[in-house]
Parts: structure tokens; sequence; C-alpha cells
């Protein structure tokens, strides 16, 4: 298996390791690293991929509070870990709070909102459907 490195901008100008047989994921370095890129302090919130395969991804997402991911919906399953904060999950027919050391799964397709009820890190892992491949 060949090793896959994401690709260095002017913001995040070192690579990190996406995907190969074994991929070790320090979440309080990628915590450190949002929090002091430009991105978190000049907007709502800041995001870094740190695994991305075929078929799965995980993304670690930082957002301020009252910060709004609008309402989307998934084309694979997903789960929603809080590593700090609190959050407001809400699908169109259920509505859950989820404290640090919380977690929710979801199926495709369900459409839901977030809401940052304080300034929130949480895991996103995501299954990738040949839809999401192309894009």
């Amino acid at each position: 298996m060949k090793k896959k490195f994401n690709e260095a901008t002017p913001q995040r100008t070192t690579d990190h390791l996406l995907d190969a047989q074994l991929v070790p994921i320090d979440i309080p370095a990628f915590i450190e690293q949002l929090k002091q890129e430009s991105t978190w302090k000049e907007s709502d919130r800041n995001a870094i991929t740190v695994f991305k395969t075929d078929g799965l991804r995980i993304v670690l997402i930082a957002l301020h509070e009252g910060a709004e991911m609008a309402k989307h919906t998934a084309n694979g399953h997903i789960s929603v870990q809080v590593i700090e904060g609190k959050i407001k999950f809400t699908t169109d027919h259920k509505s859950i709070e989820l404290n640090k050391g919380q977690m929710l799964a979801l199926h495709e397709r369900i459409p839901h909102s977030v809401l940052a009820m304080e300034e929130t890190i949480f895991l996103l892992t995501l299954t990738v459907t040949l839809e999401d491949k192309k894009k």
C-alpha cells in the first residue's frame, strides 16, 4: 500500500499522513494546530481531515460557540464524537445535545444540522460512497 499525505497549502505548510497501513492520529496535536491557524481566529470554524481512504474519512472539526453547520446530508453513514464542548445535533425528527465524551451514529441521507452550544471540537467519521470519491 502506498502512503498518502495531504497537500501542503499556504495555511498548512506541513504534510501529514492521511492513508497507510497504520496511521497514528494525535488528536490533541491536531486540536492545537486547528486553534493556532488563522481560519480559527478569523471565522467561526476550522477543520482538518486526519484520515482519508477508499470508503472512510475522519475529520476533526472545531466550532466557536454559536457556529452552525446548516442543514445538509451525507451520502454515507456518519458518527459524531464530541471531544470538547457541547453541540445540538438536529434532524427533521429529533434534536439531541451531545457533551464531551458522547457520540451518535446516523444513517446515510438524513438531513441534519449541528449547532455549537459552546466552543466545541468533534470528530466526524463518515463512510464514503462512489459518488463522493468522484468529487
